[in-house]
């Protein structure tokens, strides 16, 4: 909802609730109308993954305001739906940013206001983890403070619902209109830390549940026993919430040759031995470059920040290492996850696997062979595990796994969201069940294409930071619904799927039909000789996201069809003003 910035900016300058160092800051910026646009023109909103935002004084930004706020419009959503959810509680969890603890805490306080009890962990916990205790402690909600990936100046605020999954815009949009009418910050509850631990409204928690989630990771193994597990693998955490568990899981399945980036070990809020704490990104690879040459390593794994996350290097024939993209890496952990369950007999009849509408298609194929039926979903985990959710209700499937292309994988449902923590136990055993083999992971990998098709990938990433860049954003969106291109390198249009319709236009028969997928502002358009591409608003960052396919004879016809795919986008984005020329 776009707001009255100066009205909004002037009412938090004069607020009696507002603390004097905000309002310090305030004043430092009464002079720059940008400035104040961009930190009150709207709301945090809850995107693909809660709400995230810079770290600083504003409506559109992470403060104790912001996060206070935020939770009385749950306490009072959780108090309406059942008075009962108060003693259910809320799990709450932290990662390493700047300011986690003190909102999470912030946050315990607030509920405990509200005669709502909580359960915080004691030190920073990975998102996966906190997903857990929402289904182990049998919690009304979860919150976990953390900004995943992005830069060491944002923090965010993600919530669960009593699945353990991320709340959907049904229960987000409760929380919004809560918000949007609450009667200034006079109408927050907060009960006094020391009192709310005191009387039981606030609980600490810690390795009893620690020893929990390991146990159920554990649960997960598909490798045989016989096989050994004396695979070289380097780990960083990149200075995140990771460090801990995934040590101890590796630890406990037998994988003795881990060598941890020691400069990565340990939580670091600024990030200080690499400029992006992105694994989906190789430079973020620096470091453990470093260790795997030197200890000639089979695999590198970096999880990003919350540890949600886990991107992959692998060692080559040549003795370099390679990058694997999510959906090289999900095709690998498919292929291991379904030749190994049938081989156990453990492959269900029904089987399903979920990804999202802009993941590629490798899985897709690697499925249909095991008799395995793939979904599409919405991007974010929130959506992948919506869908599987309703196969728990119904029974009609079950559940073996779910990823995106963004380095995002589960094959679990004791988590209900992505876990880079069990992922990294199950790439390691794909590891060494394939070393076992003869066969690297990018052997396999090769294998993989000789028997599918060689699959080219790219993801442009546009930044359009601010207010004005969210009106490029919306404008780009706009004009691409009408204006496209319909013909690139001699390939035909076939299709455009525009989301926030449901609507699939098929070009050649000139026929439409609804498509099965939730509501959003995404635009999916495929060629005749299998190029695709998909674009969307970034649900996380101020970023237009472009997420181009192709399928080729071989991996330099696919390169090649991506090369000029990007071409043709490229040029339109520069016509749709998203893009400056040159």
């Amino acid at each position: 909802m776009k707001l009255n910035y100066m009205k909004e900016y002037n009412k938090w300058l004069n607020d009696p609730y507002i603390d004097e160092q905000t309002k310090k800051q305030l004043i430092n910026i009464r002079d720059d109308e940008d400035e104040i646009i961009d930190r009150f023109y709207q709301g945090l909103a809850f995107g693909t993954a809660g709400m995230r935002g810079l770290i600083g004084a504003g409506l559109n930004r992470m403060n104790p305001y912001v996060v206070e706020v935020t939770t009385q419009a749950l306490a009072d959503v959780l108090i309406e739906e059942d008075e009962s959810n108060k003693e259910k509680g809320v799990a709450i969890a932290f990662d390493c940013r700047h300011y986690s603890k003190e909102f999470a805490w912030l946050s315990a306080c607030v509920l405990a206001g509200n005669g709502i009890r909580s359960y915080i962990f004691d030190e920073m916990r990975p998102t996966p983890e906190l997903s857990f205790t929402v289904r182990h402690l049998k919690c009304a909600s979860g919150i976990i403070i953390t900004a995943s990936h992005n830069p060491k100046t944002y923090n965010g605020y993600k919530l669960y619902n009593d699945e353990g999954s991320q709340i959907l815009s049904g229960m987000a949009n409760k929380i919004s209109y809560k918000k949007e009418h609450m009667e200034g910050f006079e109408s927050i509850k907060k009960m006094d830390k020391e009192a709310a631990v005191k009387s039981g409204l606030i609980q600490v928690i810690g390795e009893e549940v620690d020893r929990h989630y390991v146990d159920k990771v554990k649960g997960l193994t598909l490798i045989h026993p016989d096989i050994p597990k004396d695979i070289k693998i380097v780990y960083t955490p990149l200075n995140g919430t990771g460090s801990k568990l995934m040590q101890q899981v590796l630890a406990e399945t037998g994988f003795s040759n881990v060598y941890m980036v020691k400069e990565q070990q340990n939580e670091d809020p600024d990030f200080t031995t690499v400029e992006f704490p992105n694994p989906e990104n190789p430079l973020a690879f620096e470091y453990a470059l470093r260790y795997g040459k030197k200890h000639d390593a089979d695999i590198l794994m970096a999880t990003d920040p919350d540890a949600d996350r886990l991107a992959i290097m692998v060692k080559t024939k040549n003795g370099d290492f390679k990058f694997m993209t999510g959906n090289q890496t999900a095709a690998l952990m498919i292929s291991y996850i379904l030749s190994s369950r049938k081989d156990r007999g453990l492959l269900p009849s029904n089987g399903a696997m979920i990804k999202s509408i802009v993941t590629g298609e490798l899985g897709d194929e690697i499925a249909e062979t095991y008799g395995v039926t793939m979904f599409e979903t919405l991007t974010g985990f929130k959506n992948i595990f919506a869908k599987a959710n309703e196969f728990e209700r119904t029974g009609e499937y079950e559940f073996l796994f779910g990823y995106e292309e963004s380095i995002g994988y589960n094959a679990g449902t004791f988590v209900r969201d992505k876990d880079a923590i069990s992922s990294g136990m199950l790439v390691c055993e794909a590891c060494a069940y394939y070393k076992n083999k003869g066969l690297s992971l990018d052997d396999e990998l090769e294998e993989l294409h000789k028997q599918y098709g060689y699959f080219g990938e790219k993801v442009m990433n546009i930044v359009l930071e601010g207010y004005e860049g969210q009106k490029i954003i919306n404008a780009t969106m706009d004009q691409w619904r009408t204006a496209y291109p319909t013909e690139f390198n001699g390939s035909q249009l076939v299709y455009k799927i525009d989301y926030k319709t449901s609507v699939k236009e098929n070009i050649k028969e000139g026929t439409t039909e609804k498509v099965d997928v939730d509501v959003s502002d995404v635009l999916k358009y495929k060629f005749d000789n299998g190029c695709w591409y998909a674009i969307r608003p970034s649900g996380t960052e101020p970023k237009l996201k472009v997420y181009l396919y192709s399928k080729g004879t071989d991996s330099q016809n696919a390169q090649d069809n991506i090369d000029a795919l990007e071409e043709c986008i490229t040029q339109e984005l520069v016509e749709a003003g998203a893009i400056k020329k040159g």
